[in-house]
């Protein structure tokens, strides 16, 4: 299958990596198209969130695919390729596509369980297809980790006492505040995460809600809904004069407010303290405004922190989900062996046909005396032997699909008739590492 993840997340990096490393949505094309351009890279998926930033890829060659996608992420970043590489961490084959599994089912999130990732990763998806990134490999790993997710929220609690990253921002402003009642409070952005945080002040019982956003039409749409008001990024430091909290969650690559915007608009409002929580990544606001007389910034590592307390209620369902994952990587394995097997069978029985028939031409000469039914009996006795040599090994290629057993019968099926030309649908076997062994997972 030659798949490979590299990235980081939450745990491996600092949250200035992090906001480094993360691909707005606007940037996916241009990123998805550097990572093709590589000579080792033939499908691609890029997810990045505020909590990782991941490359999901299909390889020709291990090594090779390896240093074309840490050359990208150096590259995005504009950090020194040694800093990045110290924090990133690298799956293949069945560990990605494991990896994958958990991450869409909850289990590597900031907030375990959180619902918000699911989203995410089929958007990572139907981008990577959008620009003719991901192919049968990558779709399929995708396309499974979806009905993963989907099952472990179904089927376990991972969810029920979940806070997704928006809600927990807004839980966390509500406990440094004591309370959101009656809280004039402007958000930040309008996508995904701030229209999960406009709908978590709802039910925290805020006085007010304005929303600011790049494109007005979108910050209209979410405030109508909760029954604020809209205004455009130009007037947002005007709005800070009368609010209480201020929430950030743009997908923006710049810092919307410095830290001397914030100084002017604390002058203008003495006596009056201001909350910010911002969990954009990048930062929408300079850290450095933490410093400011009255203010208090929150940003994810905050929230990692919250996020740590409220695990106690879920912990107990993280094994039933764990072993959900194990349960569907054991078939997806299935499926991507059987997937394997019927491309063998077919190369072994045309292979088997094209030897009977050269052999058929090559005896044409003595055949000639035969009448039309003498030659059909010909016909018909080679073609059965043929039939009945391939009968057992193709009956154990079957019945082996899906197990260590059924690939090394498919790689030694392969070598002793001689079907190298299947390539890479001969999975891990046709990967190899530069010495001729296959490259194991990390």
């Amino acid at each position: 299958m030659s798949l490979i993840c590299i990235g980081v997340n939450h745990r491996s990096a600092p949250v200035g990596l992090l906001e480094r490393l993360a691909v707005p949505a606007v940037g996916l094309p241009k990123a998805l198209h550097h990572l093709l351009s590589g000579d080792h890279v033939a499908e691609a998926a890029v997810l990045s969130t505020c909590n990782r930033t991941e490359v999901y890829a299909r390889c020709t060659r291990f090594h090779g695919a390896v240093a074309d996608v840490r050359a990208f992420l150096a590259a995005h970043s504009g950090a020194d390729p040694a800093e990045v590489d110290e924090h990133l961490y690298t799956y293949y084959d069945d560990g990605a596509v494991a990896h994958l599994f958990g991450v869409a089912a909850g289990l590597d999130s900031m907030i375990v369980g959180e619902g918000e990732i699911l989203g995410q990763v089929r958007s990572a998806w139907q981008a990577a297809e959008a620009e003719g990134a991901a192919g049968q490999v990558v779709s399929r790993a995708f396309r499974h980790a979806l009905a993963v997710g989907k099952r472990a929220r179904t089927e376990t609690g991972i969810a029920r006492h979940a806070l997704s990253v928006s809600s927990a921002a807004v839980a966390l402003a509500s406990d440094r505040l004591g309370s959101l009642g009656g809280r004039s409070v402007l958000v930040l952005g309008a996508g995904d995460m701030a229209e999960g945080m406009v709908h978590g002040l709802v039910g925290a019982g805020v006085g007010s809600v304005t929303v600011a956003n790049r494109t007005h039409a979108r910050a209209v749409q979410l405030a109508r809904r909760v029954g604020g008001q809209a205004i455009s990024l130009s007037d947002v430091l005007d709005a800070l004069l009368g609010a209480d909290v201020l929430l950030t969650a743009t997908d923006s690559s710049n810092v919307h407010v410095t830290a001397d915007d914030i100084e002017a608009v604390m002058d203008r409002r003495p006596g009056r303290p201001l909350l910010i929580a911002d969990i954009a990544v990048p930062r929408d606001v300079d850290p450095g405004a933490a410093s400011v007389p009255g203010v208090t910034l929150l940003d994810i590592d905050d929230l990692r922190g919250y996020g740590e307390r409220s695990m106690a209620l879920r912990r107990r369902e993280i094994g039933r989900v764990q072993g959900i994952v194990t349960d569907e990587l054991d078939r997806f394995r299935v499926e991507r062996s059987a997937r394997e097997v019927a491309p063998v069978v077919v190369a072994l029985r045309d292979r088997a046909e094209a030897v009977r028939r050269a052999e058929m031409e090559r005896f044409r000469s003595r055949l000639a005396g035969l009448d039309p039914a003498q030659r059909r009996a010909v016909e018909a006795l080679t073609e059965g032997i043929v039939k009945k040599l391939l009968h057992s090994p193709t009956v154990r290629l079957k019945e082996a699909a899906g197990s260590a057993r059924g690939e090394l019968y498919t790689d030694a099926v392969a070598s002793l008739f001689d079907l190298d030309d299947l390539g890479l649908l001969l999975g891990p076997s046709a990967l190899r590492d530069d010495t001729g062994g296959s490259e194991p997972g990390s």
